[in-house]
């Protein structure tokens, strides 16, 4: 592996984030903190706890997850969509490097800026509320295989989007109502029946769920089912980067 390569991309992204500081980090965060305080002040006036955790507390997982999900894809698609806007991917692309080590670059970069992000959440939310990690191994696993996960997306839209607009359209229009609807802010056992079997069809309660356990071992499926779920959109995600690359797709214009 070319590994000077890899650092080249991996800290020019970075570098773009420290320039705007206020976008890539403040913004999220202050998002997420301004959803923490008037869910947690207005529902979790009248719901005491969860499944015997403080809603206050039971709501810091899903708030991150959301974070992490909108963030990491952002990140990634702007990355490898603005070089394809300037016309400087070619230029990458004609270096003697490989497309894994391109891969590597990008995607490291906006992952490692997702759990910045994911991390100065968990340690404002503390201030808000009492947290406790029953599990920090599983917490920073399920932190992690996320971020690269939803990273690797991201970079398959920047690669898919011939415009601005359709950065934003899977992350707006499909992610963030997965992620409300995926047991962000509740439980599922608090569904109706017939609901509770239709939410178990969204992937992304899996991670949530997942995510939940590490912290207060409640969850609405199986750690399994979480851990098989996220691995598997990775190994997808892989797949489909890799094909891609192979064919030019989107490249070769």
């Amino acid at each position: 592996m070319n590994i000077e390569a890899v650092k080249a991309i991996y800290f020019n992204e970075m570098r773009r984030t420290r320039k705007t500081l206020m976008q890539s980090i403040a913004s999220p965060v202050i998002s997420t903190v301004l959803y923490f305080v008037v869910f947690g002040s207005a529902i979790g006036s009248r719901i005491q706890s969860v499944e015997g955790v403080g809603y206050g507390s039971f709501i810091v997982p899903g708030l991150i997850m959301l974070s992490l999900l909108t963030q990491s894809i952002s990140n990634a698609s702007f990355g490898i969509f603005f070089p394809k806007f300037t016309g400087t991917i070619y230029e990458i692309m004609s270096a003697p490097i490989s497309f894994f080590e391109i891969l590597v670059g990008f995607v490291g970069a906006a992952a490692t800026k997702s759990l910045i992000i994911g991390i100065i959440i968990l340690i404002t939310a503390s201030f808000f509320v009492e947290l406790r990690i029953a599990h920090p191994f599983w917490m920073m696993t399920f932190l992690i295989l996320t971020c690269i996960s939803f990273s690797l997306f991201g970079f398959i839209i920047g690669l898919w989007a011939d415009n601005f607009e359709k950065l934003q359209l899977i992350p707006l229009l499909v992610i963030t109502p997965l992620v409300f609807l995926g047991g962000s802010f509740y439980s599922v056992s608090m569904l109706p029946e017939f609901w509770q079997k239709v939410t178990l069809l969204n992937p992304v309660l899996y991670l949530i769920s997942g995510f939940r356990w590490s912290f207060f071992e409640v969850s609405d499926v199986s750690l399994g089912a979480s851990l098989i779920t996220i691995l598997g959109f990775l190994g997808l995600c892989l797949i489909i980067v890799g094909v891609m690359f192979k064919t030019g797709y989107k490249l070769k214009q």
